[in-house]
């Protein structure tokens, strides 16, 4: 087993399932460590992400660890494989926690977003990207918007490609009326926006100012489903990047925010008339 100085946020989260399952079957690293056959602290390490582990090794834990979920196990299985998706073409370029976010979006099976300001970013036209890029502190060169704009289109091919995740987006009325880029980007992204909550596997739910006071004001938050329910993740944003949660009670938490949320917001279809109305004032 190979160890690594930045564990991705998909190793991190392999290696605390692996705790939990030991600390829920109240069986000492050491002892696991005799079961595979190596010294305690590598177990330490495998469990912090910072050291491999292989399918072997991990459906060899799980069953002295007495898990019977054989459909987490599984998908424990696979979160072993090592996996050299498009987002490693960034490495070294851009900030770890952009290239986790890509790698969650890629395995999870559903996805469900809430926006407050800021268009969702799958669902962001280059220019309304390019202009949100421009206004972050410390500013970014060039070069260095060039670099998260094809990093972003490239991550919107997972809401776009055959067999394309399905996506909710609920976003605020706030978000609609932010003019990021000047009147005329901003209702191109409208219109664009329209145009991609009518793809089948799209869904925009607009939450007008009317409804008054929500959960989570503020804060853009994504819930991914992950292959088990046991596996969901929700991603937070924030001015020092991107936090990923996934305690029990955090899981449920969020699961009962978008619940919320969800019931505050317009029909598919009145939130697109919704938008386009924003649009034609313009």
């Amino acid at each position: 087993m190979s160890t690594r100085r930045t564990p991705t946020e998909r190793q991190k989260r392999l290696g605390a399932e692996l705790r939990k399952l030991r600390l829920a079957a109240d069986i000492t690293t050491d002892y696991a460590a005799g079961l595979l056959g190596m010294d305690r602290t590598r177990i330490a390490n495998m469990e912090s992400g910072t050291r491999t582990i292989n399918a072997e090794r991990v459906r060899k834990l799980a069953t002295h660890y007495l898990c019977g979920d054989a459909e987490y196990v599984e998908a424990l299985v696979a979160m072993a494989d090592v996996r050299t998706g498009w987002w490693e073409r960034y490495r070294g370029s851009l900030p770890q926690g952009m290239l986790d976010i890509a790698e969650l979006e890629s395995s999870t099976v559903r996805m469900r977003v809430a926006n407050t300001v800021h268009i969702p970013g799958l669902l962001q036209t280059s220019e309304h990207a390019t202009a949100v890029f421009r206004v972050v502190v410390p500013r970014l060169p060039e070069h260095e918007v060039a670099l998260r704009l094809a990093h972003r289109s490239e991550r919107q091919q997972v809401i776009t490609r055959d067999g394309a995740t399905p996506y909710v987006a609920i976003i605020h009325e706030a978000a609609l009326r932010m003019r990021f880029g000047g009147t005329e980007i901003t209702r191109a992204q409208l219109n664009h926006l329209v145009e991609m909550a009518e793809r089948d596997n799209v869904t925009v739910l607009v939450l007008p100012f009317e409804r008054g006071a929500f959960p989570g004001a503020g804060q853009n938050a994504l819930y991914a489903e992950g292959a088990v329910p046991p596996l969901d993740t929700v991603q937070v944003d924030s001015m020092h990047g991107p936090a990923f949660l996934h305690t029990d009670g955090q899981l449920a938490k969020y699961r009962e925010q978008f619940e919320w949320l969800e019931r505050l917001t317009l029909p598919p279809d009145s939130s697109r008339e919704f938008i386009r109305e924003i649009a034609d004032r313009l």
